[in-house]
């Protein structure tokens, strides 16, 4: 985890002003992938891992920022716009400063340094983390107040922009909005959540990365996206009010799913069950029937690998481990898939057995050495009182 004193003392080597400090967790996904940008429903938690940003008012309109795990400085001038998706790290904090103005938000120039304990890569959002802290780093410091779901839409916006990422609004929401000891039902057509009590007396949230990220990643995202829409075309011609698959109910898909040629049935078909299963999953929790939400969970892994198509060999090969270990409930991939990692439901008398089988039987069948987390469910994005 991130150490105050030194974040403290990287500030003061950076900037001559005196620092407030805030924070902004990444995110693990229970249940509901990719089913966000077409307007349905994800049962996601915030993460103690998380990105902290140190920062002070300047006189002028400079936004000078120091990246701790980047090693790196860069800086920008509200008044002149910059380049978009140069494809560096400035790219997050600057498209969320220009989405933030574009809302009305008057910002001030600033000097941040900002380090993470969110690991980059794992599909447990560091981007949206590295989004929303800064974001509201930069409102707080300039005294604009900003409703949270705005903030988390000015960082979805930085992504679409500044980034070039057509990302759905659920990485940045429960970032912004995450409440501890709770998942987050969020509603990504109607941007509304409600907070479902996650009981982890007895069972731990267990993150394991496969550490490999395969370079399909972001042209299938895009192309996942297309082949649902494509879908909705489709079954418009049997249901002329859908606008999205979140209007396409079981039944209906059932009914009408041989208008939809191969693979668009099989993409619809993963988003519309997997929205049934979410909704399911939160009704699981809320009833503390942990057992029936570990059976939801692999049955969305399998549509993930089956029908969605976004999985790969050593995603797969977690999931089979986990599967065969006592003390395990459910397990799933989570994020955006091709790598990664797994989110896990384990009996906390299990967690060690658990966490020897995977890093050896992992590393015998991969070669890889996997790296495990534990967290519980934490608050979203606040300032901290350092």
């Amino acid at each position: 985890m991130i150490d105050f004193a030194t974040l403290r003392k990287t500030f003061a080597e950076f900037s001559d002003g005196e620092p407030r400090f805030f924070r902004a967790p990444g995110r693990v996904n229970l249940i509901g992938e990719h089913t966000d940008y077409n307007d349905g429903f994800v049962l996601p938690v915030a993460i103690e891992h998380e990105t902290i940003v140190a920062i002070a008012a300047r006189a002028d309109r400079l936004i000078k920022i120091y990246s701790v795990n980047e090693n790196a400085a860069a800086q920008f001038d509200l008044d002149e716009p910059g380049a978009m998706r140069r494809g560096i790290w400035l790219d997050y904090v600057e498209g969320v400063a220009r989405a933030l103005m574009r809302r009305g938000v008057v910002l001030r120039g600033a000097d941040l340094v900002v380090e993470s304990s969110v690991p980059v890569g794992a599909g447990l959002s560091s981007s949206a983390a590295f989004e929303i802290s800064t974001g509201l780093a930069l409102s707080a410091i300039s005294g604009a107040e900003i409703d949270r779901i705005a903030l988390a839409l000015a960082g979805q916006e930085a992504e679409h922009t500044y980034v070039g990422a057509q990302v759905g609004i659920m990485d940045q929401f429960i970032s912004a909005l995450g409440k501890k000891d709770h998942a987050l039902l969020i509603d990504c057509r109607a941007l509304t959540a409600e907070n479902v009590p996650l009981d982890t007396s007895e069972i731990a949230v267990v993150i394991c990365d496969t550490r490999v990220k395969h370079a399909l990643a972001n042209s299938e995202y895009n192309t996942r996206r297309r082949e649902c829409e494509q879908g909705v075309a489709l079954l418009k011609k049997a249901l002329p009010a859908i606008t999205a698959l979140r209007d396409v109910s079981t039944e209906d898909f059932a009914e009408y799913q041989n208008l939809l040629p191969e693979p668009i049935r099989r993409r619809c078909r993963h988003v519309v069950t997997e929205n049934e299963r979410t909704l399911d999953a939160a009704r699981c929790l809320k009833n503390g029937d942990l057992a029936a939400m570990g059976e939801l969970m692999s049955r969305s892994h399998e549509s993930m690998r089956d029908d969605y198509e976004i999985s790969c060999r050593e995603l797969d090969i977690m999931v089979e481990i986990a599967d065969d270990c006592d003390g395990v409930l459910g397990a799933r991939m989570t994020g955006g898939g091709f790598g990664g990692c797994t989110v896990n439901l384990v009996e906390r008398s299990a967690l060690d057995r658990f966490r020897r089988k995977i890093m050896q039987e992992y590393q015998k069948a991969t070669q890889i050495e996997a790296a495990i987390y534990i967290s519980e469910a934490a608050d979203g994005a606040s300032e901290i009182k350092h």
